[in-house]
């Protein structure tokens, strides 16, 4: 434990000065019972100096006033409480792949009823959004607090060709910071595979990247979080590591979730066959650079489980707090309790 305003604790000296006041008050009152002729007197002025429960209200005010003491010092601990985390955005992969039977019922089906069971344990207070991404990435449900239509926009992914994961990580980073521009462009190895163009990089000096933004430690964003699920690898689309770098430059963390077997499986979509292999040293990497987390799922249940320590995570965390408020409470408990037993038992207060 620790105090803000730790000169304060000097007060606690009132505490002993208190007791030796206390004492002498009791030994004087002793010598003027002495003084009476009526030896009944004495024998209740006696007894009622040694008697146990008359000291009792003088005690626990010394401990309501040591508590007062300590509260105006402001003490901090460190404690686990729920976090103040405002926004949760799901970036869930819609590529053909998701739709591989080696998860059953399917990829896609295991990833939307685990996203479901998340989205409804989640708080009320917290905000959740859902971008789906494929060959692009689209927000599907803007930040919300409507659980049944963030529940809907989960039930009605498309799936598509495509799988860029650093589109859906920056889809995800606009939707938090509508303000940045965070158009890294593709990198040029994917777009010649898919016949596109390579966009150029932003040269806005203002923007997330540029000389005048001042980035983030990783991590330190505890009002926004990114949970980004696939199944495969990326193959088209903007640098994933480079679309991470930018999320730690804002201190968003990307949790990383990859679905499906290590050995990988083959799918068909469009008339088309192909190998679907997770790339679980991507997905490490950009949890990593995020001060994230990386998971990997086999089965349906092992997503489920996933997502419950994830909901953990995200709704609790460790930091110290100052904990004024509980010695205060304290005091005035310990302070009422000797009033009320000092009048209960002598009709008077202390």
């Amino acid at each position: 434990m620790a105090f803000l305003w730790v000169e304060l604790l000097w007060l606690l000296l009132i505490v002993p000065l208190a007791v030796l006041v206390y004492w002498f008050l009791l030994r004087r009152k002793k010598k003027i019972a002495l003084r009476y002729a009526n030896l009944t007197l004495v024998r209740e002025a006696m007894a009622g100096s040694i008697g146990f429960r008359r000291h009792v209200p003088p005690l626990l005010f010394l401990v309501a006033l040591t508590l007062m003491i300590a509260a105006a010092a402001r003490p901090q601990a460190v404690l686990t409480l729920p976090s103040q985390r405002s926004t949760v955005i799901l970036s869930i992969d819609v590529s053909g792949s998701m739709r591989a039977e080696d998860v059953l019922p399917n990829r896609i089906a295991a990833a939307q009823d685990a996203a479901k069971s998340f989205v409804n344990e989640q708080p009320r207070d917290v905000r959740i959004g859902v971008v789906a991404f494929a060959a692009t990435a689209l927000l599907v449900q803007a930040p919300t607090f409507n659980r049944e239509d963030i529940l809907k926009s989960i039930e009605h992914f498309e799936l598509q060709r495509g799988t860029a994961v650093g589109s859906g990580i920056l889809v995800s980073l606009k939707t938090l910071f509508p303000e940045g521009n965070f158009d890294m462009g593709r990198s040029r190895d994917r777009a010649a595979a898919y016949g596109g163009v390579p966009l150029s990089e932003p040269q806005d000096d203002t923007q997330p990247g540029g000389k005048d933004f001042q980035p983030l430690p990783p991590g330190s964003n505890t009002n926004a979080v990114i949970i980004l699920l696939t199944d495969g690898q990326a193959t088209t689309g903007p640098d994933p590591v480079e679309a991470a770098r930018k999320a730690a430059e804002r201190g968003v963390r990307v949790f990383t979730v990859g679905l499906g077997s290590r050995e990988g499986t083959i799918v068909g979509f469009g008339g088309r066959s192909m190998r679907v292999q997770l790339d679980e040293e991507g997905l490490q990497k950009i949890a990593d650079i995020t001060r994230g987390q990386y998971f990997r799922a086999n089965t349906a249940a092992d997503l489920k489980t996933i997502y419950k320590s994830l909901n953990t995570q995200l709704i609790m965390e460790t930091k110290k707090t100052e904990i004024t408020a509980f010695f205060s409470a304290a005091a005035a408990v310990f302070a009422l309790l000797a009033a009320g037993l000092s009048l209960l038992w002598f009709n008077r207060i202390l």
